[in-house]
This record gives C-alpha cells, structure tokens and sequence, in this order.
C-alpha cells in the first residue's frame, strides 16, 4: 500500500480523532495521505466548531461511566451529561498529552498529508473559504 484517503463524515470527538490519528499514522509510516471531510466531519475543520466536538451520549451503546458500568443512553438527554462526558473525555486525552485537532491537522500536513473539505457540504452549511482552518 502506497497511499490512504480517509474520509471523515461525523464531527464526534471519536469519529474525528479516528479519522486524524489514522492519517497522521500514514504519514509516518511515508504513506501518501489524503483526509477529506464531509457532511458533520467538517466540523473539525471549521475554525469555529474544531474546538467545541463533542461524543455523543445518545445511542452509543460503547460509552461507560467510570467504573466501567454501561452508560444509560437516556441520561444524555439531560441538560448537561454531553458537555460533561466531552469535558471528561478531552480532559483525560490533555492527560495523555494527545495533541489537539489543529496540532494533528499541522502534523499531517507538516508530513506531507494532504487535507480536503467537501464542497458540495460546506456549500450546504453555507460554509466559506475564510471559516475553515488554514490546515
């Protein structure tokens, strides 16, 4: 294999983390890598939004409180419980020293990766140029 394109659609903190570490990877292993974000992955190139991603609480049967018991889905409807699972989450990669979107965009890139949003998307959510990040 001598290259990867890896698209990105959903703007969760762990569909984009997914989309980023897989894309950084490829580039240090010399990989040609393209990243093209889509329909609510541009989210993570929007420089309003790549700072606010969430994970959601509502339908992901994966999610667990700490302790490891299961996450009940319909606690992530109260006003509150996402905003607080995403802090937590963020909150435990700061701890891990995992760079931030805009770092890995810059690490991709700085290698060679290639970065692309969908137009036809960014047109639907009336996104500009200018509202996307520069990596």
């Amino acid at each position: 294999m001598k290259k990867v394109c890896i698209i990105c659609a959903k703007g969760t903190i762990e569909d984009v983390y997914a989309a980023l570490i897989m894309a950084n990877g490829a580039v240090m292993e010399g990989l040609e890598a393209r990243l093209f974000f889509t329909f609510f992955g541009l989210d993570a190139i929007t420089r309003n939004q790549m700072n606010s991603l969430h994970t959601a609480t509502v339908g992901n049967p994966a999610l667990r409180m700490p302790g490891g018991l299961p996450f009940p889905s319909i606690l992530g409807m109260l006003p509150g419980v996402e905003a607080g699972v995403s802090a937590m989450m963020k909150s435990q990669m700061e701890k891990l020293d995992i760079p931030t979107v805009k770092e890995f965009l810059e690490m991709i890139v700085a290698g060679g990766g290639e970065i692309y949003a969908c137009k036809l998307a960014a047109d639907m959510f009336k996104l500009k140029k200018e509202d996307l990040t520069k990596r």
